[in-house]
């Protein structure tokens, strides 16, 4: 146990630090940014992205990944705000990590394995797009300046690395911003700053119990939206855990990341934060400036909370196109520029489940919507192709008086039809033998397929027998099928 804690906390403490820090300071407009998008006060999305960060660092099950207010989340939440206030807002964010606790309990992280490849990759290149737009208003209508202060911090980015000796040691995100806001204070050009994003808070965070009537009527009202932010905060941090495995060839533990993602939304809630999940855009930019323990989160959560009350008179001198710049790394660092190239070599399928995933959630701006259609038709694509895997062979025996169907492959709701359609029921022979020992049966469709199928035959006079059924299929076969049933035959066949 002692190795496992030194190994997440200790084992990269430079790194994750300094890694830390540039988080701290990317964290800080965005935070400000999430909470007018909700419609409430800037100090309510930094109370929560440092309560969420902090907690996380102890309770999430993966290491190095940052947790904090999220635009995801916000979006969710301008209604609530708007028709019933804040009060409902902290409401809902108890609610929201209570119901994320049980969903842990109940392991729904586990139902990450049916989202295929392809959905994750749509989901990061929709994320590097949407990143990539959120800056877009900072570079639009401004001075020259913003845009040469935007180039010299890419500059820097991308070019420190390669600087003997410190160009490795010191990230070079955190590099850009000092730079910048260096030039910045000592020219006293007139471009936007964090300050101008809003009045960053000048007390720490305290204890605030939700002033909301305790019964059924504020529970109807705050668990619709419970509910929307418990999925699409946990299917934003599966995803981004995700990510953040195959950044670090790592593996995580996402169902009690569930359980730490509900401790750090109720931990926000009664400090008077909203709700948040995992970040995809702090978390690639942890990671590429050398975090990797939960030391970098920790550092982020608390360096955040004493730059915006202690110091928030140099962070508010910060330039808003120090951070542009680095958002634009993290969206083009982000987006899989393979898949672009993938594109001729991979499956029709494939790329029109990764290119819709794109498409809807960069349209929506909604996570959940963008990855349920991905999921959903990577399903379909797949039922598709296994139900197209099914052979159907004949052979007359015993002088043309007996037929032997074999039946290779998987019959279920997608292949049911074709399976219906191989028998000829107006062939005069006297029994038929349908040979499943290669075939499998996964549903009631498959079922009432083969119960028509027998059924048919029997009405032509014919007998039929069913042979080599393996003990899965003869399960759902003996528990539903009717075709020796005679009362629900005649139901099945429609009473003639």
């Amino acid at each position: 146990m002692f190795e496992t804690m030194k190994q997440s906390w200790f084992s990269n403490l430079k790194g994750d630090t300094l890694a830390g820090i540039v988080v701290a300071l990317a964290l800080i407009p965005e935070a400000i940014a999430f909470s007018i998008i909700a419609g409430v006060d800037p100090k309510v999305g930094l109370y929560a992205s440092f309560c969420i960060a902090v907690i996380i660092a102890f309770t999430g099950g993966r290491p190095g990944m940052i947790s904090a207010a999220t635009g995801a989340m916000a979006l969710l939440m301008v209604t609530l705000v708007r028709d019933h206030g804040l009060e409902y807002l902290l409401a809902a964010t108890l609610l929201t990590g209570v119901l994320q606790i049980v969903a842990g309990y109940l392991k729904l992280a586990e139902l990450m394995r049916f989202v295929s490849r392809s959905v994750v990759t749509g989901f990061v290149n929709a994320l590097a797009i949407l990143i990539f737009m959120a800056q877009l208003p900072e570079l639009t209508g401004v001075t020259w300046h913003v845009y040469a202060m935007t180039v010299a911090g890419l500059a820097i980015i991308y070019g420190f690395p390669y600087l003997p000796v410190i160009g490795k040691s010191i990230p070079s995100p955190l590099v850009c911003i000092v730079v910048l806001t260096a030039v910045y204070m000592i020219s006293g050009m007139d471009i936007r700053s964090v300050g101008d994003m809003g009045e960053l808070p000048d007390t720490l965070p305290v204890f605030l119990w939700p002033d909301v009537p305790l019964n059924l009527e504020t529970l109807w009202i705050v668990l619709p939206y419970a509910l929307m932010l418990t999925v699409v905060g946990l299917l934003e941090s599966m995803m981004t855990a995700t990510i953040v495995d195959d950044l670090t060839d790592t593996p995580s533990d996402k169902n009690r990341e569930c359980k730490g993602q509900g401790i750090a939304n109720i931990g926000s809630g009664l400090m008077g934060g909203m709700a948040g999940c995992a970040m995809i855009g702090q978390s690639v930019i942890n990671v590429k400036s050398g975090g990797r323990g939960r030391l970098s989160t920790l550092v982020a959560g608390v360096l955040l909370l004493i730059l915006v009350v202690f110091l928030a008179d140099w962070v508010s001198q910060i330039p808003m196109a120090a951070l542009v710049a680095v958002m634009i790394m993290v969206s083009i660092g982000t987006f899989s520029w393979a898949s672009i190239r993938d594109l001729k070599k991979h499956p029709m399928s494939t790329n029109i489940v990764m290119l819709a995933t794109v498409a809807v959630t960069v349209f929506t701006h909604n996570l959940a919507i963008g990855v349920f259609v991905g999921v959903l038709l990577a399903a379909m694509f797949f039922a598709n192709k296994v139900g197209n895997i099914l052979y159907i062979g004949s052979a007359e025996t015993d002088g043309g008086s007996r037929r032997i169907y074999r039946i290779v492959g998987q019959v279920f709701f997608a292949s049911s039809e074709r399976f219906g359609n191989a028998f000829d029921f107006k062939e005069t022979v006297e029994k038929v033998t349908i040979d499943l020992s290669r075939a499998h049966f996964w549903d009631i469709t498959a079922v009432q397929t083969l119960d028509r199928v027998v059924i048919k035959f029997r009405r032509e006079g014919t007998e039929v027998e069913l042979v080599g059924l393996n003990e899965a299929s003869a399960t759902i076969v003996d528990r539903y099928a009717v075709h020796d049933d005679p009362a629900a035959v005649e139901k099945l066949m429609g009473g003639h």
